[in-house]
């Protein structure tokens, strides 16, 4: 996953009614809240305030939304019945209610629970990107718990041996980096190499599943940050993204025999539509991370996480909106706010705003607000952030970058390239003719993968 910036320390932050696939904003999440409405859509007026009630009445939540593990339950469990299961999971991964997948299988009648299964973050969530953890016995429930961020990265043989069947119930938020995708598909090579079924709990993709942005995944870059050669932006769910990678071949790291035996079921929701962002959904959003904590990280991460991969530009203000508001060492926000208006990037615009950083000292930054869904591309912002970075400290930071580095922002990024043309190039990078083709491709993949589409827009 993108690292988190050395310089500022970074906390969640809570939006609602900001984004949408189809051309209307979502309705507002229960509890979340913008700076100065920041997020508002355009296109539509704000709604004047209801009346105030004599006697508050606290509403119902609304579920339009069931998740796999609630479609399990409601069909009595038939898919893990006399199995020994292993579960691949993380705070996350809970039911509609908030229930804890952990504790609804290890109680579900006719279901063994055995294993327990941890990703990046480990299976509290709290460790930070990148830490490596070893494995643990899950306290509550006795069982042991297996790190999949540690010494190894796929379940061993040895570590599957007394199970039939992995369940994968894992939150992702729809960029290729965010390393959940690239965990379950480890999952997935190992399961069919030694025989277990993979069985995927399906959630919601938070930005939708009409969204596609981004170059496409070079084999070459290939890693723990990116297991599959699909744009930035990928518009499908864990369920989707499991189909994609058993059907396809050359997807899975098998044979080919392996993978044509392979057995995965998915789980699907019932209620989800692809022009639904998380908002629409009536779930409470859980944190997925230390840094994605809501909504309006999942957004940023998709906009503004690879334009602060070694360009010198730094996301998060104070304590505050981590991946909404950026800052560039020596520009002052007003500076960087009137240099990306001069751009006209669609769908955005910007604010200056002020919060106290860790040692209550006000810390001013620019706020990056996605005013137009259907117009904004998700990752166009990080790549004019890299093109403006040649400017702000010239002749070209990208240049500068030892091997590691460069390897680092290339898996990441994905396109060799645009690596080459914006380490030859800086700020003069053709970056138009490059969204262009990215935009083309990006189509031809929706049209490929739609095949494994398990929800209509």
């Amino acid at each position: 996953m993108l690292r988190a910036p050395r310089t500022l320390l970074l906390l969640g932050f809570l939006v609602f009614g900001l984004l949408g696939c189809s051309g209307h904003p979502p309705a507002p999440a229960a509890g979340n809240s913008t700076p100065a409405q920041g997020g508002a859509v355009a296109s539509r007026p704000a709604q004047p305030p209801a009346p105030a009630a004599a006697t508050p009445v606290r509403p119902q939540p609304v579920f339009p939304v069931m998740l796999g593990i609630d479609v399990l339950e409601a069909d009595g469990f038939a898919a893990l019945r006399g199995k020994r299961v292993g579960l691949l999971t993380h705070p996350a991964g809970v039911n509609r209610q908030g229930r804890s997948t952990i504790d609804i299988l290890h109680k579900a009648p006719g279901v063994r629970l055995v294993s327990l299964f941890a990703p990046e973050h480990a299976l509290s969530g709290q460790l930070r990107a990148s830490v490596n953890f070893g494995d643990e016995i899950h306290g509550p429930t006795g069982l042991p718990v297996y790190s999949l961020h540690g010494a190894n990265r796929k379940p061993t043989k040895e570590q599957l041996r007394n199970i039939d069947a992995l369940v994968v119930d894992l939150q992702d938020i729809g960029v290729r980096s965010y390393t959940f995708s690239v965990t379950m598909r480890y999952a997935m090579d190992s399961c069919f190499l030694h025989g277990v079924e993979v069985i995927v709990l399906d959630r919601p993709n938070p930005l939708g599943g009409l969204k596609v942005d981004g170059p496409i995944l070079d084999r070459e870059w290939m890693s723990g940050v990116g297991a599959f050669q699909i744009p930035y932006v990928h518009g499908l769910t864990m369920g989707e993204l499991a189909r994609f990678a058993a059907a396809t071949p050359g997807v899975l790291d098998v044979p080919e025999e392996v993978r044509a035996r392979g057995k995965l079921t998915v789980v699907p929701m019932r209620g989800w539509r692809r022009s639904m962002r998380w908002p629409e959904t009536g779930l409470r959003f859980v944190p997925t991370s230390p840094l994605v904590q809501d909504f309006a990280a999942v957004v940023g991460y998709a906009m503004v996480g690879l334009g602060c991969e070694y360009s010198g530009f730094r996301h998060g203000a104070g304590r505050e909106h981590p991946f909404r508001a950026i800052s560039f060492r020596g520009r002052t926000p007003v500076q960087i706010k009137a240099d990306l208006e001069r751009l006209n990037i669609p769908g955005l615009a910007y604010r200056l705003i002020t919060v106290n950083d860790a040692q209550g000292r006000p810390v001013n930054s620019l706020y990056v607000e996605v005013v137009d869904w259907d117009a904004w591309r998700p990752t166009q912002l990080s790549f004019e952030m890299m093109r403006l970075a040649c400017v702000y400290d010239p002749p070209n930071p990208f240049a500068r970058l030892n091997q590691r580095e460069a390897r680092s922002f290339n898996i990441h990024v994905g396109s060799t390239a645009w690596w080459q043309a914006l380490v030859r190039d800086g700020a003069r990078v053709d970056l138009e003719s490059f969204l262009v083709d990215w935009d083309r491709r990006a189509r031809a993949y929706q049209d490929a993968t739609r095949r494994h589409w398990l929800y209509m827009p």
